[in-house]
């Protein structure tokens, strides 16, 4: 018996929703048309801000890259979360595994800096009209966006090399529809301590990094907006930046509810309702965040399609 609960484990079995394999199908069918709405919404939002040159600002220079990256990091886990959901589990080499955990905390990390640049770029707007242009020149854009990509392939390579010099031994079976590390973590076999220090101080450098320049970006944004007088003027100001919100709401509100609390705490099924709103749900509804909410986007849409309809249409 002992020899079997501590026999090195080379590949997983991930599984997930065992306790309703009737949801397998209805799941699958959900997912797959998420997935497909979100290749569709995040790639016509790049066509669209590349084809369109009032959108050629900073602002949609940086929603570009939040579109890209968020196409990657739903492509990186929704086709897993659909194999596991057809075939009721299916096994993934310890490689693979490691592999899919990289790019996924790669692109993630990328969409918290993403969204702390966005929101430094909405500050430098409200607050500092008159330099807007000097602050956040097409050089700074380029530099912060490399920085972001960047800073993203290091904390992925850190964590994901601490993470899998870990030993996985006795159970193979990872509850869960992706190789995320909360599930990995309750698979380890001896003393964890050192490696999961050194995965909580990366992930510090990135989640409540980015929270923190949000944060004061935006405390900052309300001060110079409370100082506007007409209440119109103020409502024009905030609703600029009103997208952004709801988008950082969405992401880091997910993730801090995944990552920043005990794992005692973390149940599976709790972790896999969560894990699909944050990689399922909020690549997806991006794009329709800032269509809805945004009249250039708007404008854009109705002109390409203006331009896509037949001569002679009515």
């Amino acid at each position: 018996m002992a020899a079997t609960n501590f026999t090195l484990v080379t590949e997983f079995f991930l599984i997930a929703f065992k306790e309703h394999p009737e949801w397998g199908l209805p799941l699958f069918l959900v997912f797959l048309s998420f997935y497909v709405t979100t290749l569709v919404g995040n790639a016509g939002m790049i066509i669209l801000i590349r084809r369109d040159r009032r959108l050629h600002t900073p602002m949609y220079f940086f929603l570009s890259h939040l579109s890209f990256v968020d196409l990657c990091y739903s492509s990186v886990t929704v086709p897993q979360m659909l194999a596991v959901l057809w075939e009721r589990g299916t096994v993934i080499s310890q490689a693979r595994c490691a592999a899919q955990f990289f790019l996924f905390t790669f692109f993630a990390s990328i969409d918290c800096y993403l969204l702390a640049i966005m929101a430094y770029d909405r500050y430098a707007a409200v607050c500092r009209p008159l330099l807007y242009v000097t602050i956040v020149t097409e050089k700074a854009r380029l530099g912060l966006v490399a920085g972001a990509y960047g800073a993203g392939f290091s904390s992925a390579f850190v964590r994901t090399v601490t993470a899998f010099t870990l030993s996985f031994c006795g159970n193979n079976e990872i509850d869960f529809i992706f190789c995320d590390l909360p599930p990995l973590l309750k698979l380890t076999c001896g003393d964890s301590s050192t490696q999961e220090v050194v995965i909580i101080v990366f992930a510090i450098f990135v989640m409540p990094a980015c929270i923190l320049v949000i944060l004061v970006s935006y405390v900052l944004i309300i001060t110079n907006i409370m100082q506007i007088r007409s209440a119109g003027g103020r409502a024009k100001t905030f609703s600029t930046c009103a997208s952004h919100l709801t988008a950082v709401a969405l992401f880091f509100g997910t993730l801090i509810f995944m990552y920043l609390r005990d794992n005692s705490s973390q149940s599976s099924e709790g972790d896999r309702v969560v894990s699909v709103l944050y990689t399922v749900v909020t690549p997806m509804l991006n794009p329709f965040i800032y269509s809805l909410r945004n009249k250039e986007v708007k404008e854009a849409v109705l002109k390409l399609l203006c331009r896509s309809k037949p001569s002679g249409t009515p």
